[in-house]
């Protein structure tokens, strides 16, 4: 693989690490699922940089993007993690739904919901998850019954990430007397209008980064449907790709948390075992390895291939990797880690804890290796 940049490319770089370094705030924003204002304060974040055109670079410029390419992204997000730019709150809008639009929306679809999306004007939350089906997502139970040019929809969500302060969310509803994976479709809602309850789910940490979201009778007019009726498995699945493949974790985020560790080792390897050596180099190493692993996906994309099933494997790897390089940082600091950081240096304990539900979101793990199995390798259910 050749990743040397053109000089357009490099010249991209350059843009991209000059606007960041005069925009990106001086000191880090209360984090977005803490309160209210922690998130609004992100939502203007997310129209500064609507500001400079870089809400979502690959997008076309009449949707509120750019209109650059997948190489130009990661470049974009590997800048990004290098100015220490706050996280994006609207990223299962922008990284998840925002995708799946351009590929099944419709013209007015794309400039009524993609604009406010790239500006943080509308965030977004995913409303796919109930009690009875977490990865098993064909089991979802919630109804969207149509009434002339509405749907009225009914059913309990839960696990809703950002509902608690999101404006939307997209949800998977099916047809009633459906069953698994026919009679589905994805519909949007507002998430303050008549009928909808959302009730937060506080984490550990005091966070609400979820929510659990009772829909009593909600009319949303069919406009709102994306794809064909029915289509919602498929689109699901496309959806699902972005999520386990390429755009919810770029390559970055684990370059600068291997960096970061690395740092973490210089400064304390004298009084550590000498044998968590190993673990830092396979924590970098495993940085990098993903990193070609999506510059690899990228060239593909823009050559017009597809994301398959090969993103299970993405996802697996991942997810797992984060764990282990997170476990890495633990061990290092010994007992010192279960002590608060001070303001602006890195979280390892936070962030070990959420790496630890890398395996259950975007689908579990052990419903990964039963894709990976079925459909790339071709083995019996």
């Amino acid at each position: 693989m050749n990743l040397t940049y053109t000089p357009e490319q490099q010249a991209f770089r350059a843009e991209v690490r000059a606007w960041l370094e005069a925009h990106v705030p001086k000191q880090p924003l209360e984090h977005y699922d803490a309160t209210r204002e922690g998130f609004e304060a992100h939502r203007q974040w997310e129209a500064t940089l609507k500001s400079g055109d870089w809400g979502m670079v690959t997008w076309p410029k009449e949707y509120g993007g750019r209109g650059l390419d997948l190489i130009q992204w990661l470049i974009f997000e590997e800048e990004y993690y290098r100015a220490g730019a706050p996280g994006r709150v609207n990223q299962n809008g922008i990284f998840l739904l925002g995708p799946t639009l351009m590929e099944f929306g419709t013209h007015e679809q794309k400039q009524r919901f993609l604009p406010p999306m790239a500006s943080g004007e509308e965030i977004w939350a995913q409303a796919w998850s109930e009690p009875q089906a977490g990865s098993d997502l064909a089991g979802v139970r919630a109804t969207a019954v149509r009434e002339g040019d509405e749907y009225v929809l009914n059913g309990h969500k839960i696990w809703s990430s950002r509902a608690a302060f999101a404006d939307w969310a997209f949800g998977l509803f099916r047809e009633p007397g459906s069953e698994r994976h026919k009679g589905m479709s994805l519909i949007f809602f507002r998430l303050d209008q008549e009928g909808v309850t959302r009730n937060p789910i506080r984490k550990i940490n005091g966070h609400v980064g979820f929510a659990e979201i009772f829909l009593d009778n909600v009319r949303v007019p069919a406009f709102n449907r994306l794809g064909d009726e029915g289509q919602g498995w498929h689109i699901c699945m496309a959806t699902a790709g972005f999520e386990r493949g390429l755009m919810l974790r770029s390559p970055a985020r684990f370059q600068e948390a291997a960096a970061a560790l690395a740092a973490l080792w210089q400064s304390r390897k004298d009084s550590c075992d000498p044998a968590l050596e190993a673990d830092v180099v396979r924590a970098h190493m495993n940085a990098e390895a993903y990193a070609l692993n999506i510059y690899q996906t990228a060239s593909r994309l823009m050559a017009g291939a597809k994301i398959g099933p090969e993103a299970s494997t993405n996802k697996i790897f991942w997810s797992e990797m984060d764990i282990h390089l997170h476990e890495t940082a633990l061990a290092i600091l010994g007992a010192e880690a279960e002590l608060l950081p001070p303001a602006g240096e890195h979280e390892w304990l936070d962030d070990y804890i959420f790496s630890l539900a890398g395996p259950i979101y975007a689908g579990s793990n052990e419903i990964q290796r039963n894709i990976i199995a079925e459909r790339m390798l071709g083995l019996p259910r």
